[in-house]
């Protein structure tokens, strides 16, 4: 299936994402309650409370916002990386829409992340509704049938049907000897780098290496040689 795919109908992309709120107590009172519900499903120890368990509130659409988007494609032979980042979430949403809505609209137009159905795509769509942003017809699915959604997923790809376990992105770039993009920080770092030292650059970089890590395992699915540096540029 993969080696029929035009790699240039596909946009490879990875999402950043941090509570919407420094800590519990910025929550609005409204917001802290539901916290505390959701907090309390959460609780693996006596110790923890809806304040130690809100350093995991990014991971929740409800109560996170995504703060970088990194898109990659493949045109004329280079791979092409362009982020949307920044502190006004509406804005960069925005962006992104347009982005789909010019160049990714065509039933031949594919979107690839690493667990992308569970958690990019359903983030990004939600986040979008929330902040009156249009969602692109490529990540609306409702009435789809199977074979008409444009969404692939990495992690889907290498189950081969298996649903018992995450796989993640670092443990297949290391099997496929793909160079890892966990260098510098990951996943759970991201909120303190954003809401503790201000540092949303260093997480535009680390996002923007996971595309490339993504875009990189599809060609490792394709039996194709990895990207030479020379072959990846970053939009500024």
């Amino acid at each position: 299936m993969l080696e029929s795919i035009n790699p240039e109908n596909v946009l490879f992309i990875d999402i950043e994402t941090v509570p919407i709120q420094p800590g519990f107590e910025k929550l609005p009172e409204r917001m802290q309650k539901l916290w505390e519900k959701k907090a309390e499903r959460l609780k693996n120890t006596d110790t923890d409370t809806p304040v130690s368990l809100y350093t995991k509130a990014g991971i929740y659409s409800e109560f996170g916002k995504i703060i970088c988007i990194s898109a990659g494609m493949f045109r004329q032979g280079h791979f092409r990386i362009k982020s949307f980042a920044g502190h006004d979430e509406k804005q960069l949403l925005a962006d992104f829409a347009s982005l789909l809505n010019q160049h990714f609209y065509k039933p031949e137009h594919l979107l690839c992340a690493h667990n992308g159905r569970e958690f990019d795509y359903p983030y990004i769509a939600r986040r979008m509704m929330i902040n009156g942003v249009h969602i692109p017809a490529i990540l609306d699915n409702a009435g789809k049938k199977p074979w008409e959604v444009g969404l692939l997923d990495t992690m889907d790809l290498w189950k081969f049907g298996d649903y018992k376990n995450y796989t993640s992105l670092e443990l297949l770039a290391a099997i496929f000897d793909i160079p890892t993009p966990k260098d510098d920080i990951d996943g759970s770092m991201v909120a303190v780098v954003y809401w503790e030292e201000h540092n949303l650059p260093r997480i535009v970089e680390y996002c923007s290496k996971d595309v490339l890590t993504i875009a990189q395992l599809f060609r490792r699915f394709r039996y194709e040689p990895l990207l030479a540096p020379d072959q990846v540029t970053i939009v500024q």
